[in-house]
């Protein structure tokens, strides 16, 4: 079994009407994602849209959904000062994270070596398990294979999200590691492919709103029914296809798809920017393929 779960959702942070945090919404939206189709959640990634908001903000949202949920909470406190990391690492464990998610640490490309020890200075931080987020297109610096394997030999370091793109590179991983060390897809529509070389599950956006599918089809792929996974797989597409692109990148298209469902969300705060008119729309043709509808 996974340790956190087989489907988790890096959810949205909910904004007011004034762009101000909505803890109230965030607690409303964690609990409906717990009960359509989600094991687990991430709270203040990079979908939660965590550059934006303040320490003190992060720190009380994580509050808030560990108050809310009786899940894995797993809270991310990434930061591309290992000081800010750290410090981040300590508050949400005091308030009850139930794991850490850390991300390589963007824009200044670290050397591996700088990797490894800025994950390492996290990892001692605190008690609680944690998850390496690799995602070289955002953070400009792949972690090397060599490298994780380095950081998996640290007592609390127990899984990675992968939206490296690279199933190749992960098999090769996945095959160095050994057991206890948990893989999850870190890009929704690689789910499928990352399962077939011994990933565990996802951490997906999509997984807003097509958790329950999603779940389906992981179950369905260990249980041996290739065929039925790989038709799910197909049916997904579309929510992998709206969930981000250079229109409308993640979580614009999230937040649409929330207002559609009627659930808390809000707008994007800047620079991620408007919303362009053709979203709303096309998040109903989403859902209506789905076989669902919205309000």
């Amino acid at each position: 079994m996974a340790r956190f779960g087989q489907v988790l959702t890096a959810m949205v942070t909910p904004f007011d009407a004034d762009g101000a945090l909505d803890l109230e919404g965030a607690q409303v939206l964690a609990k409906w994602l717990v009960d359509n189709g989600n094991d687990g959640l991430v709270i203040a990634g990079t979908t939660g849209e965590s550059p934006t908001l303040t320490h003190d903000e992060q720190v009380d949202l994580i509050e808030a959904v560990v108050d809310a949920v009786d899940c894995p909470v797993i809270a991310g406190t990434g930061s591309n000062d290992t000081r800010a990391s750290v410090d981040l690492t300590e508050r949400a464990t005091k308030v009850g994270a139930d794991a850490i998610l850390s991300v390589t640490p963007y824009y200044n490309r670290p050397s591996q070596e700088g990797l490894y020890e800025h994950f390492r200075a996290t990892a001692e931080s605190t008690d609680l398990p944690v998850v390496i987020y690799d995602i070289p297109v955002r953070s400009g610096r792949k972690v090397l294979t060599d490298t994780l394997l380095r950081l998996a030999e640290l007592d609390n370091v127990v899984a990675l999200k992968d939206a490296a793109g690279d199933p190749a590179e992960t098999a090769s991983f996945i095959a160095q590691v050994g057991e206890g060390f948990d893989v999850y897809s870190g890009d929704d529509a690689l789910t499928l492919p990352l399962l077939a070389v011994g990933g565990v599950g996802v951490i997906g956006v999509a997984t807003h709103w097509c958790g329950v599918e999603t779940g389906e089809m992981i179950r369905a792929f260990a249980s041996g029914d290739v065929a039925r996974a790989r038709e799910l797989n197909r049916t997904l597409i579309p929510s992998w296809d709206f969930e981000t692109g250079d229109a409308k990148p993640n979580p614009i298209p999230t937040k649409s798809m929330l207002r559609v469902l009627g659930l808390p969300g809000g707008a994007c705060r800047l620079p991620m920017g408007p919303e362009p008119d053709f979203v709303e729309p096309l998040a109903r043709e989403v859902l209506a393929g789905l076989g669902r509808t919205g309000f």
